[in-house]
């Protein structure tokens, strides 16, 4: 039987020792906020790949030959280049509606009878949607901006005799009703951060040391399970990261400004990230037999989620392989989730992500207490 008694008693032993350590309360509370003062200060955004962006054609009318389909030629030519890629949505979508829902910003509408008006030389217009304080906003509006300009052109070359010449203009149009800053998307993926790092990272090397010292042996002679063992550390952790989401929140609304949601929808990734990644922790912790060990498996299997899961970088500006290995990872559904819930508003989403975050993390935590042994062969 689980005990509640024994759980409270190692949490109060374990987490005095934590506070003692003032190394792991720097990298647990501290380090996250410098992470964000510094980025929030100097670092403007921006992506060197191209931008996934929604398109939707309302254009939808027979055309004799493809040399009359001017919408879809025009999607094309925007396909085609080297900034954006573009990705179709059906005309019968609630087009802002379709973004907000797939957490995203940017997309264009081909209105009614767009190619009809262009032939006839007719005004027609493209509603462009986007985040203005968005950097992908920007290189949108000038790529589709630029084409148009290239379309218009390619009409006075070749129907100059019409006196009233085809010009195809650029609405702007935002998904979201405030304005959306980049510390709004830093600061849910800082947060995923913290919560991968300060577990992760602390029960890969509580474990190899414990093994190295023989503590794992000693403890194996008392009344305590690995089930509570790891029970305690999850629960430290998840008071850990409370503590770390309010002091990063609380910096990042002061001293920029940010717009971010605080909703119950939270709650469920604050739990489930830090016993998430103090499970894996201790997963990992089976394959280590000394410090030395642990911190390189430690580091082997952290780096690539730190760096490839939307903690820094938008998964969008990634290449698609690494948008495909990327939803294999933990995090992934942390950050996402985060930003879902705290930047979107995307609630059906949020709940997608949980609901993946529950099932790993049940899979994760059976593995750990079943592989992990007290005693070394």
């Amino acid at each position: 039987m689980v005990s509640g008694k024994r759980i409270l008693t190692d949490f109060k032993v374990f987490s005095r020792g934590y506070l003692r350590n003032k190394f792991g309360l720097f990298f647990g509370l501290v380090f996250p906020v410098i992470l964000i003062l510094i980025f929030g200060a100097i670092f403007a955004g921006g992506s060197t790949g191209k931008v996934n962006i929604y398109a939707q054609n309302l254009d939808t009318g027979p055309f004799a030959s493809p040399q009359l389909d001017i919408a879809s030629t025009f999607l094309a030519t925007l396909n085609d280049s080297s900034t954006i890629t573009v990705i179709t949505v059906n005309p019968s979508e609630n087009f802002s509606k379709y973004l907000s829902d797939h957490s995203v910003s940017d997309g264009i509408v081909i209105p009614a009878d767009f190619s009809a008006n262009y032939l006839a030389g007719q005004h027609v217009n493209v509603t462009v949607y986007g985040n203005p304080t968005s950097s992908t906003s920007g290189i949108v509006s000038g790529t589709v901006g630029g084409y148009a300009n290239g379309f218009n052109l390619n009409y006075f070359q070749t129907k100059y005799k019409d006196t009233t010449p085809a010009i195809i203009s650029i609405t702007p149009a935002t998904v979201n009703t405030q304005q959306t800053k980049y510390i709004d998307f830093l600061i849910p993926g800082l947060i995923g951060f913290s919560i991968l790092t300060s577990p992760m990272f602390s029960l890969v090397n509580i474990s190899s040391e414990y093994k190295k010292t023989k503590l794992f042996k000693q403890l194996s002679l008392t009344p305590l399970t690995k089930m509570e063992w790891l029970a305690s550390k999850m629960i430290w952790y998840i008071v850990l990261t409370i503590a770390g989401f309010l002091l990063m929140v609380g910096v990042g609304v002061l001293a920029f400004g940010a717009h971010v949601a605080i909703t119950p929808w939270l709650i469920p990734f604050l739990i489930l990230g830090p016993m998430l990644f103090a499970a894996l922790g201790m997963l990992v912790g089976t394959v280590t037999k000394n410090p030395e060990t642990a911190g390189v498996i430690g580091n082997i299997v952290t780096f690539p989620m730190m760096f490839l899961a939307g903690t820094f970088f938008p998964i969008s500006s990634m290449p698609q392989y690494l948008q495909t290995f990327a939803h294999v990872l933990p995090l992934f559904y942390v950050t996402e989730g985060l930003n879902n819930a705290m930047v979107y508003g995307n609630i059906s989403g949020t709940i997608i992500d949980i609901a993946v975050l529950g099932v790993i993390t049940l899979v994760i935590f059976i593995l750990a207490v079943k592989l992990f042994k007290w005693r070394e062969d």
